[in-house]
């Protein structure tokens, strides 16, 4: 007998929730066969057969949040494993049909005072105020799920509220008419949807968060894209983008701007001396930030590869969980959808994140006459707790400098 447990997910990652499982119990496996999709705040990953064999119990079901070393289920060696529930199946139908009626389903029953209690199960206690105690436990010995946990808070958003009571912490709407009700779909939220809800509004709550805007001139990046696009993807086996550019002339202005790339850690401030930028990929299932490392050591070239990779295996889930920790700034693209303009939320813990967005055709002051140029508006969203006004400010300056000057990134400038 083989064991399947949760795999060691990364750094800050200890709980994910079975996705689905591509086998059923009694089904043959060979070694190293994708058995079970774990999705966890970051990427969706397969836990391959540790042996070859039949698939015993699954322990975990679809739609469980496990924690890292959890038992998933079990492999039982030999093909011949799989008869035994059959044979099983088989004497149950041939038993008379004179028996005795089965006992009722006993109800779910209190988990025993020692058994820990799951991480999520822990957090959504501590969230909604409903203290896990009082839960009936469907999980295995009477263990408290955390399905339970939601189906209580939905009961108890149900029932009537006493004055004065505060409302639970999780968001929990009313009853729509019963014509509206018939013409709606509900769908579960993946894993990585509501981890994406829970960060983005723990960074509201928690940073000082700021957005300073500018806006540069593309033309020169343009032109010399235009000219150097073809013999550049020839040699290079990738095309050049806007990318590569951004993420060059964003560490440079790190460089000028510690501050921008630092961290709070309890009451000290963390300043990194390494560069790795996060880059934003959208992606059916959300969106996810691959960390392309080391830019100050990388050439365009190099980062247009690393950020083509990342984005075709983000597509395709195919993303590991250490390609996407470590960053310590993020740019995001809006403009590749079509977005004038925004305010991107802070990449928890990191202390600032750079816009983009579309080029557009505007018409601007050119040594005192007006002409039409193509223009874009940067926006820099900035922890004000780590990053003073003019540091922002200089620093979405520096972009626009050596974008519209791409010497400077030449140049070291």
């Amino acid at each position: 007998m083989t064991e399947i447990r949760v795999p060691t997910l990364g750094e800050s990652v200890t709980e994910a929730t079975i996705g689905r499982w591509f086998k059923k119990a009694g089904d043959a496996v060979a070694v190293d066969e994708p058995l079970v999709e774990l999705e966890t705040d970051k990427v969706t990953i397969e836990v391959p057969a540790p042996s070859a064999g039949t698939l015993g119990e699954i322990v975990a079901k679809d739609g469980e949040t496990v924690a890292v070393g959890a038992l998933l289920g079990q492999i039982k060696e030999g093909a011949g494993a799989a008869a035994k529930p059959a044979a099983k199946a088989a004497a149950s139908a041939a038993a008379p049909a004179t028996q005795a009626p089965a006992p009722a389903p006993a109800a779910p029953k209190a988990a025993p005072a020692d058994v820990p209690l799951a991480p999520s199960v822990r957090k959504i206690s501590a969230e909604s105020g409903i203290d896990a105690a009082t839960v009936p436990g469907s999980g295995k010995d009477g263990r408290v799920t955390k399905g339970d946990m939601l189906a209580a808070i939905e009961k108890a958003a149900s029932a009537p509220t006493p004055v004065n009571q505060p409302a639970a912490a999780v968001q929990v709407r009313a009853p729509s008419p019963a014509d509206d009700a018939a013409r709606e779909e509900r769908v579960k939220m993946t894993r990585l949807r509501q981890t994406i809800a829970r960060r983005l509004k723990d960074v509201q709550n928690t940073a000082a968060m700021l957005t300073t805007f500018n806006e540069v001139d593309m033309s020169h990046i343009m032109a010399m894209r235009a000219q150097y696009k073809d013999v550049f993807e020839k040699k290079h086996a990738s095309k050049l983008g806007f990318m590569g550019f951004f993420t060059k002339a964003c560490v440079q202005a790190l460089k000028d701007i510690p501050a921008a790339n630092a961290e709070i850690d309890g009451t000290d401030l963390i300043y990194k001396n390494y560069y790795h930028i996060g880059v934003a990929v959208g992606t059916d299932k959300g969106l996810v930030v691959p960390v392309v490392r080391d830019c100050d050591q990388k050439s365009i070239a190099e980062i247009e590869k690393s950020i083509a990779d990342f984005g075709r295996r983000a597509r395709d889930g195919q993303l590991k969980i250490d390609e996407m920790q470590g960053g310590t700034f993020t740019i995001t693209n809006g403009g590749i959808y079509g977005s004038l303009m925004s305010t991107p939320i802070l990449n928890a813990p990191q202390s600032g994140i750079l816009g983009m967005h579309k080029i557009q055709d505007r018409p601007v002051a050119i040594g005192g006459k007006v002409e039409i140029r193509p223009m874009m508006y940067l926006a820099l969203s900035y922890d004000h707790r780590v990053i003073d006004g003019k540091d922002a400010v200089t620093f979405l300056v520096r972009v626009k400098e050596s974008l519209e000057d791409p010497a400077r990134l030449v140049l070291d400038l």
